[in-house]
């Protein structure tokens, strides 16, 4: 029979030491692991919303200190070059420069200057890491967040506008500028996409279907939400790769039209910064409306052929009358949520709308002439030809 050793493992024999020793760090090793793995599991079930405020909170911004007023961030995503320069060069003459400041995304490689603009408060605006911008894909929504992390880079600027190269202000900037600085809050066109299933299945759980939404992509922003834009790289990466347009109806390609039709369909501009916000927390510091005047083109052949397009705007549909119209709008109503938001400024009802789209040079020209942005010198149209 054999007897088991009663010494302690500092006088057992040294080949049994060893394996004793081995053993110990063999169990030492499994459960640091089991612990790492465990906190690994952890962390991926943890909530989307408690991940973004973990970044935010991560994220030790200095505080903004700056001499001056505050400023308006104008920035415009244009195709190439600007159209309505005329226009918004008789806005900005009628303000004080101290007030505001521009930034411009355009194909890469343009530039604004004497031969590509009638404004000189373009030259030189553009930014210079533009990218190529396809319409409904997520390289607008990258543009977009070009913009504002240029902007950001001045203190000053408070509140971000983001604009389209056929946008029109329907004030002049004195009243604008009241009215952006008068509210603490954005103004984020945002509601429940409940009939077009653009959510993706496979973007849970990142992105909640309950935190879902979608809105116009003309916003207009106080600096602590350019900052969450800005700083994102959790919802981001799931809508470059989740987020895609369908190819639209094309009667030369037959049958194949209906297998591309089956394709998920998702807009990235319409939903990226409402989801955004609504997953960070932020929509109680929402006005969940845009500023900026749409008219939406509800023909069913367009919108077979084309998809849903607005409706632009010409000389003869520019009229006082029509502009008066839009002024005169205070509410704007929500379907999907049976929500009618009636359009306020620190409690106070103000027109809903400070900017409209889309305006053609001509219905630009009648603004001009109506004087909606201020005085105007026609004869600086006949100067230069572009």
């Amino acid at each position: 029979m054999t007897k088991k050793s009663s010494l302690p493992p500092a006088l057992l024999p040294q080949p049994r030491r060893h394996v004793i020793w081995f053993g110990w760090k063999l169990v030492i090793f499994l459960s640091i692991g089991l612990c790492v793995f465990a906190l690994f599991r952890l962390h991926l079930a943890s909530p989307p919303e408690t991940l973004l405020s973990r970044r935010r909170s991560s994220i030790s911004r200095q505080v903004v200190i700056f001499d001056g007023p505050p400023k308006i961030a104008f920035l415009f995503l244009v195709r190439r070059g600007l159209p309505l320069d005329f226009l918004w060069g008789s806005f900005f003459e009628n303000a004080d420069t101290a007030n505001f400041s521009i930034f411009v995304h355009s194909e890469p490689g343009f530039e604004f200057d004497e031969s590509t603009t009638r404004s000189h408060f373009f030259y030189g605006r553009q930014l210079k890491n533009s990218i190529q911008v396809i319409w409904g894909e997520s390289s607008m929504i990258e543009a977009e967040r070009l913009l504002l992390d240029a902007a950001l880079e001045d203190p000053a600027n408070q509140r971000f506008v983001l604009l389209s190269d056929s946008c029109v202000p329907l004030y002049n900037f004195s009243y604008i500028y009241s009215y952006l600085m008068a509210s603490p809050r954005s103004f984020v066109d945002s509601f429940l996409d409940a009939k077009e299933g653009r959510h993706h299945p496979k973007m849970s759980p990142v992105i909640p279907k309950n935190k879902w939404r979608k809105g116009s992509q003309w916003i207009t922003l106080i600096r602590s939400h350019a900052e969450v834009i800005v700083d994102d790289d959790v919802i981001l990466p799931v809508f470059k790769k989740l987020c895609k347009r369908r190819p639209p109806v094309d009667a030369s390609k037959g049958k194949l039209n209906l297998k591309l039709q089956k394709q998920h369909n998702c807009i990235p501009d319409e939903h990226y910064v409402q989801t955004l916000l609504s997953m960070s927390g932020l929509e109680g510091e929402l006005e969940r409306r845009t500023v900026t005047y749409t008219v939406w083109n509800h023909s069913a052949t367009k919108m077979e052929n084309k998809g849903w397009h607005p409706m632009t705007f010409s000389y003869a549909n520019a009229s006082p009358k029509k502009i008066k119209e839009i002024k005169g709008i205070n509410h704007v109503y929500y379907e999907t949520e049976y929500r009618t938001e009636w359009c306020r400024t620190n409690s106070t009802l103000v027109p809903c709308f400070l900017f409209a789209r889309k305006f053609s040079r001509g219905a630009a020209m009648r603004l001009l002439s109506d004087g909606v942005v201020g005085p105007f010198d026609a004869s600086l149209l006949l100067t230069r030809s572009l």
